[in-house]
């Protein structure tokens, strides 16, 4: 039947749509009735994404596959709905994108000459789709390898979490940080100056106990074009420490402090303009543990959203530059959990196993934007509103507030195998880049989730 219904929907657009396509967009002599190349896609549902598949010949079965076409060429591209969602598929650089499909079978298509060479996007516009996994590559001619990208990857681990104080004793710690600046990796093909504590964004995951006397020494990298310090909500004192640790290039700062009160604070730089100094990347948490240390869980991730102000489109290649525009208006061009648009999507996989409990420890660093912090699918068990450790915690909770500056803990048992989106469910700055991935392994159990129909999701497999 799927043969069928995906022969009549590829003549039906074979016949039809190139003269739609001209009639409506007026392009004239653009394209040609006869199209040089012919892709069919089907939208479906692999591996807990959203997704494109290749229906012809050597893109079959293939996820999200390249299509590949000479300079030149007026290619046409069908899509059929696989799922029963609403899609639709465009491709920006070209100035070309096909209406919305909804109906299970329904079909569309998009006709346009390749008139330049490159690797350009293709994707379904729907919001929340791309970041879903419903993107790919069209490589018209044969482009230009880019050189080797020397960008650092900045992007932070969140497994990262440091080792739980457990039931010592409070003692002095030695806390060593670096502030950069470097260019580093903002996603594939594109690059941002970042400022940075220690080379990641976030910075490290500092973990200690209340009680505890902490020595913090701040080098700034001799090659830093700025003066940068350190202010840790969790410091009783002047500045949280930004008084005392205004630090030149190639130089050091220290100060000592005792924690006097359990919970996750933020700290980030505090040199003027600070706003700029935070959005550049130089933020991170630090975890004050109670006396006993925190509850044992199986799974625990350290994630923070942040914003980038670019002068650059959110998308385009090369390095993006620093707007100060933009910053004052408060509108950033990139949203991102854990510094780059694909840290918790692609660079690492968030991973736990049915039955297990998972703990996010997150935090915001802004500098502008409040989080509404959302797992799509899960129910937080637990929530340590505004990361107090000390108040009453909120239970079965959809959705919490995070202030720029301002953390939180939740806790949830993953109960069923899939992937699970992490947002900011202000769902617009999905588009652009605010998302992460925790996959969960295991046995499906129908009495929690049961789909009557078969739908190509994958389970995880039991790790």
């Amino acid at each position: 039947m799927r043969a069928l219904i995906f022969l009549l929907a590829t003549v039906y657009i074979s016949s039809f749509s190139s003269i739609s396509f001209a009639a409506e967009h007026n392009h004239g002599d653009a394209v040609t009735y006869t199209p040089d190349v012919t892709f069919t896609l089907r939208t479906d549902i692999a591996d807990g994404k959203l997704v494109f598949i290749g229906e012809t010949d050597a893109i079959s079965s293939k996820i999200n596959p390249d299509l590949k076409v000479p300079e030149g060429a007026v290619v046409q591209i069908n899509l059929i709905n696989g799922d029963g969602a609403v899609h639709d598929i465009a491709i920006p650089e070209f100035s070309v994108k096909s209406g919305n499909i909804t109906a299970k079978s329904a079909a569309t298509t998009i006709v346009f000459r390749a008139t330049r060479t490159g690797k350009f996007e293709y994707l379904c516009t729907l919001p929340g789709h791309k970041a879903a996994g419903m993107f790919g590559q069209l490589i018209v001619g044969t482009p230009e390898e880019q050189a080797k990208s020397n960008a650092i990857d900045v992007a932070q681990d969140p497994h990262a979490v440091g080792e739980p104080v457990g039931n010592r004793g409070p003692k002095h710690v030695m806390l060593d940080l670096e502030s950069t600046e470097i260019e580093g990796r903002l996603s594939d093909g594109s690059t941002y100056k970042y400022w940075t504590f220690n080379n990641k964004v976030p910075g490290p995951f500092v973990r200690i106990r209340m009680g505890d006397t902490v020595t913090v020494k701040l080098r700034n990298a001799k090659d830093s074009a700025h003066i940068h310090s350190i202010d840790f909500h969790a410091v009783t004192g002047p500045g949280g420490g930004a008084t005392v640790t205004q630090v030149a290039p190639g130089q050091h700062k220290s100060f000592t402090f005792k924690a006097l009160h359990p919970g996750l604070f933020v700290y980030h730089c505090a040199t003027p303009m600070v706003a700029q100094h935070i959005a550049n990347g130089m933020y991170g948490m630090i975890l004050v543990e109670p006396e006993g240390g925190m509850p044992e869980v199986d799974r625990e991730f350290y994630v923070m959203q942040g914003e980038l102000y670019t002068a650059q489109r959110h998308g385009a290649p090369g390095l993006h530059e620093f707007s100060l525009e933009k910053l004052l208006a408060e509108n950033p061009g990139h949203l991102m959990f854990n510094g780059t648009m694909d840290a918790l999507t692609k660079t690492y996989r968030m991973k736990a196993n049915v039955g297990e409990n998972v703990r996010i420890y997150f935090g915001v660093g802004g500098p502008n934007l409040t989080s509404s912090f959302h797992v799509i699918g899960e129910v937080f068990d637990k929530v340590y509103d505004h990361a107090s450790l000390t108040s009453p915690r909120l239970t079965d909770v959809q959705t919490t507030l995070v202030p720029p500056g301002g953390a939180t803990i939740v806790e949830f048992k993953v109960d069923y195998p899939g992937q699970y989106i992490l947002v900011d469910h202000a769902l617009s700055r999905m588009e652009k880049g605010l998302a992460g991935f925790l996959t969960v392994n295991g046995k499906p159990n129908p009495a929690i989730f049961n789909s009557s129909e078969k739908t190509g999701v994958t389970s995880g497999r039991q790790e």
